[in-house]
């Protein structure tokens, strides 16, 4: 693995353990980032792994823009 991959790593778990006292808006971006190219199913274990790990992280909805 390279110094690249080592902290690539170092930082998703460091957002992992911070998640719930990220602003919403940070969520968002970061979850789209990480899931850029990925499929559904992705999508949807990733977002059960946050909302487990941080109840707080289940925001109702969007108002509509």
């Amino acid at each position: 693995m390279s110094s690249q991959d080592d902290f690539a790593l170092m930082l998703g778990n460091a957002a992992l353990t911070v998640w719930g006292d990220i602003p919403r808006e940070l969520q968002e971006a970061l979850f789209e980032h990480a899931m850029r190219g990925k499929d559904d199913l992705q999508r949807t274990k990733l977002a059960k792994l946050l909302h487990e790990r941080h109840p707080r992280t289940m925001h109702p909805a969007r108002p509509a823009d």
